[in-house]
């Protein structure tokens, strides 16, 4: 990396650092970077996390349709 580079990842905010690398792949785009989870701040003082509603891959069970690969 060039000091050109760590110049302007330096002055990336971390948002843009994510998105950044997020579509930086040959194949990438804009869905790649949305957020895939929510936090919510609880008055307990507790930080709940979510999966985000819209987030493209979500973790657990996958339902397969027949003749599917397992």
């Amino acid at each position: 990396m060039s000091t050109d580079d760590h110049a302007h990842a330096d002055a990336m905010s971390p948002d843009d650092k994510r998105h950044d690398q997020l579509t930086r792949a040959p194949k990438s785009d804009e869905s790649d970077a949305a957020p895939r989870i929510t936090t919510e701040q609880r008055p307990d003082g507790a930080t709940r996390i979510d999966v985000a509603d819209t987030a493209a891959v979500r973790p657990g069970r996958v339902e397969r349709n027949a003749g599917d690969p397992a």
